[in-house]
């Protein structure tokens, strides 16, 4: 029997969801068939993202590597790429790449790039500047693990995303009851271990690379800004780009580079968060992929730079526009996220929001919540109630829109008892 795609060129997307959704009309534009496999739950995901289909000539869902395989084989189709449009799956993707035959970054440091755990090892094996941390299989060893990192230690999932289940331990009576974290990570699966790390207080900085051949070409850098200098276990409130006389830029560049030579990260987007303090850089996170929001949304209104289109031509084996010519910015970009700080309650009403779309530089408009919805304590991206994307010709213009808009939106929740 033929198979459905029997020798037809197509792209397979590694967990198109959201905002990665963007890469289907950029596969169907070059006539190729667009094979979507979704490794997170099924159900999680179409809770999510309702529409997580459209564009997919086909859609697959497996989480194992042997039964994408198989899946895959059954198509026929001739495969000319494998993109990670997901942070869940970048290690799959670069495996299955190499299997393949096709660019990548390779399987050999694959998980390293996807697991904290193994990411941390990796890092301190090459000598990589990183909080002191422990791993823990089970919830019950992070207070041992915390007291031996010392205080103030985050727990963090290993394969969380989106500071979903992250939990700030400033003392050692908050490591002891820890009943109430969450067994299910970002992506809807089951919490296999723990990362207890160092509390690194300083700069939070989120750092964008193109690589290709093993050359990083850097897009921007933004600063995850918050309302004071408390220690805070979620890191989203303000998101503003920097310019490049910041006194840190360079640093965090020249940083970046090493974590990304040392991860094996030649080909493709990347952003890594990284903690500023006292002049040296700390590795958080690094991710092999595209950014989420904010980033997308304002590369493609205030760049030149196409972020679907130039991360699958590196993936097709061509040569990127940011290869040859850096990105142009047509100002400073920056987002809102106006949290629930306080206890989960009924949402009554959200004020301002007429008056916040007619402010200048107010680009997007994300609303989560209506009135009526119970509204959870702000403790990841997706329990954000309102998201704002705004735009300014320069950084200080972008400080004070950013701050326009937090005066004129205002949550309205009253407690549930």
């Amino acid at each position: 029997m033929t198979s459905p795609l029997s020798g037809t060129p197509a792209v397979v997307l590694m967990d198109p969801c959201g905002p990665s959704m963007g890469f289907k009309p950029q596969v169907a534009e070059r006539g190729m068939a667009v094979i979507s496999v979704y490794t997170m739950p099924r159900e999680h995901v179409r809770t999510r993202w309702p529409d997580h289909t459209t564009g997919d000539t086909v859609s697959i869902y497996a989480t194992e590597l042997g039964e994408i395989r198989a899946r895959l084989a059954e198509l026929g189709a001739d495969i000319r790429a494998v993109v990670p449009a997901s942070d869940v799956s970048v290690d799959k993707a670069d495996t299955l790449a190499e299997e393949f035959g096709l660019p990548g970054n390779g399987a050999r440091l694959a998980l390293a790039r996807r697991d904290k755990s193994t990411m941390r090892d990796t890092a301190a094996r090459a000598g990589v500047r990183i909080p002191r941390y422990a791993l823990v299989e089970d919830a019950t060893g992070i207070a041992d693990a915390a007291r031996a990192v010392g205080f103030p230690a985050f727990a963090k999932q290993t394969t969380g995303g989106a500071s979903h289940g992250t939990r700030l331990l400033s003392r050692p009576q908050e490591a002891e009851d820890l009943s109430d974290l969450h067994q299910t990570d970002h992506f809807g699966r089951p919490v296999q271990g723990w990362l207890v790390e160092q509390y690194v207080r300083g700069r939070e900085l989120g750092v964008n690379f193109f690589s290709h051949d093993g050359t990083h070409h850097v897009v921007d850098i933004w600063e995850y800004r918050q309302p004071d200098d408390r220690d805070y276990s979620f890191p989203y409130w303000d998101w503003a780009q920097i310019p490049q006389d910041d006194p840190d830029w360079q640093t965090a560049v020249d940083y970046v580079r090493q974590v990304l030579d040392v991860f094996g990260v030649r080909l493709g987007p990347s952003h890594t968060e990284i903690k500023m303090s006292a002049g040296d850089a700390y590795l958080i996170e690094l991710g092999a992929r595209l950014p989420a929001y904010p980033m997308i949304d304002t590369w493609i209104a205030h760049s030149d730079l196409d972020p679907h289109r130039q991360t699958l031509a590196c993936r097709l084996g061509e040569v990127p526009k940011i290869a040859t010519a850096p990105v142009r910015h047509d100002g400073f970009c920056g987002a809102n996220a106006i949290r629930n700080d306080g206890p989960a309650g009924r949402l009554v009403e959200i004020r301002g929001l007429d008056k916040v779309e007619r402010l200048p530089g107010v680009d997007k408009l994300v609303v989560r919540y209506q009135a009526g919805d119970l509204v959870p304590t702000t403790d990841s991206i997706p329990t954000t109630p309102v998201k704002v994307s705004v735009s300014a010709p320069d950084r200080q213009a972008l400080l004070q829109r950013l701050a326009a808009v937090r005066d004129t939106v205002e949550l309205v929740i009253e407690p549930v008892c």
